[in-house]
C-alpha cells in the first residue's frame, strides 16, 4: 500500500513540475480545485446511494488524486506535504479516541464516544485560538466578539443545509433547543407555518427579492430544524426528494412520447394531468 501512495505522490509531483509537467496541472491553484474536491466528495455520495461498488472504488481514487494534488501544492508553497496531512489526521484520530487507544473506559459507547469527541474538537479549537492569540498577527477574532462561541468550526464551505442542520445541533448542545419530545417536533411544525405565512405576506406586499430570500431561508431553516428534531438528514432527504422529481419527471416524458406529445406543447393544466398518471404508474395504481 505505501508504494502505491509513494507512486501516485510522484504522479503528481510529474504532473505539477514546471520542466516537463502538464501545463493544466502546473496552472492550478488551491482556489480552482477546491471546486473539484467538492465535487469529488458528491459523487462518492452518489456510489454510495447507488450501492454502486465499482464506481465507489473509482470514485474514492478520485477524492484521494485530490489530496494528493492539494498536498502537493502545498508542499511547493513550503507549508506541508502528504507525509503532514497522514500524520497529522493519524494523531488526530488516537487524541480522539482515547477509549480505543489510551486508557479511558466508557459504559454508553455511542453517548460517550459523541461526547469525547466533541470535548476533544473543543479543545483543538482552543488551541488553535491560543496559537493565533500568540502569532504575529495578534488575537483571532471569533464570530464579532471575539470569545469562544458553541458555533466555532462549523465552516462556511458545507452544504446549507448540512450547514444549518450543524449549527442548529451545536446550538442544542448549550441548551438552545425545542423539547425533545414528539411536543418539541410539533413546535417546530408551527414555527414553519409561522415562516410560512411571513413569506405569504411578503409576496401580497409586493416585496423585492432580497426580503423575500430573507424569508424563504428563514423557512427552510424551520425545515431543516424539524429534519434534525426528528433524526432526518435534511440535506439526504432533499437528494431523495430530487430523485423522486426526477424519476417521476422522466415518466411523464415518456408518457407525452407515446401520445407524441412534448411538454412544451401542453399548459399547466395538461401536463398536471400526466404528472397524476406519471405518479399513479409508479405507485402501480
Amino acid at each position: 500500500m505505501a508504494d502505491d501512495i509513494r507512486r501516485l505522490i510522484d504522479i503528481m509531483a510529474k504532473l505539477r513540475s514546471p520542466d516537463g509537467g502538464c501545463p493544466w496541472y502546473v496552472e492550478q491553484t488551491f482556489a480552482t480545485i477546491a471546486p473539484h474536491t467538492i465535487e469529488e466528495a458528491y459523487e462518492v455520495a452518489d456510489a454510495i446511494e447507488k450501492r454502486d461498488m465499482a464506481a465507489l472504488k473509482d470514485e474514492l481514487g478520485d477524492l484521494l488524486f485530490q489530496v494528493v494534488f492539494h498536498a502537493q501544492m502545498a508542499k511547493e508553497a513550503g507549508a506541508f506535504d502528504f507525509d503532514a496531512v497522514a500524520r497529522a489526521i493519524a494523531d488526530k484520530m488516537q487524541r480522539r479516541h482515547p477509549h480505543v487507544f489510551g486508557d479511558q473506559t466508557i459504559k454508553d459507547a455511542a453517548a460517550q464516544t459523541m461526547m469525547a469527541w466533541e470535548e476533544h474538537k473543543a479543545r483543538e479549537r482552543a488551541n488553535r485560538r491560543n496559537t493565533a492569540d500568540n502569532g504575529p498577527d495578534g488575537p483571532e477574532l471569533v464570530g464579532n466578539s471575539g470569545t469562544e462561541s458553541a458555533l466555532d468550526g462549523v465552516i462556511l464551505g458545507l452544504p446549507a443545509l448540512t450547514r444549518a442542520a450543524k449549527l442548529q445541533r451545536r446550538a442544542a448542545r448549550v441548551g438552545f433547543d425545542w423539547p425533545g419530545d414528539a411536543a418539541g417536533a410539533r413546535q417546530i411544525v408551527d414555527k414553519i407555518r409561522e415562516e410560512a405565512g411571513e413569506l405569504e405576506a411578503e409576496l401580497e406586499d409586493g416585496a423585492e427579492p432580497p426580503r423575500l430570500a430573507d424569508e424563504i431561508g428563514d423557512l427552510l431553516f424551520s425545515c431543516v430544524n424539524l429534519a434534525r428534531k426528528l433524526g432526518i438528514d435534511p440535506e439526504q432527504a432533499l437528494r431523495q426528494g430530487n430523485a423522486k422529481f426526477e424519476r417521476r419527471f422522466r415518466r411523464l416524458e415518456a408518457l407525452l412520447a407515446v401520445d407524441g406529445r412534448k411538454p412544451e406543447d401542453l399548459d399547466l393544466d395538461a401536463l398536471e394531468d400526466y404528472w397524476t398518471r406519471a405518479k399513479r404508474q409508479e405507485s402501480g395504481d
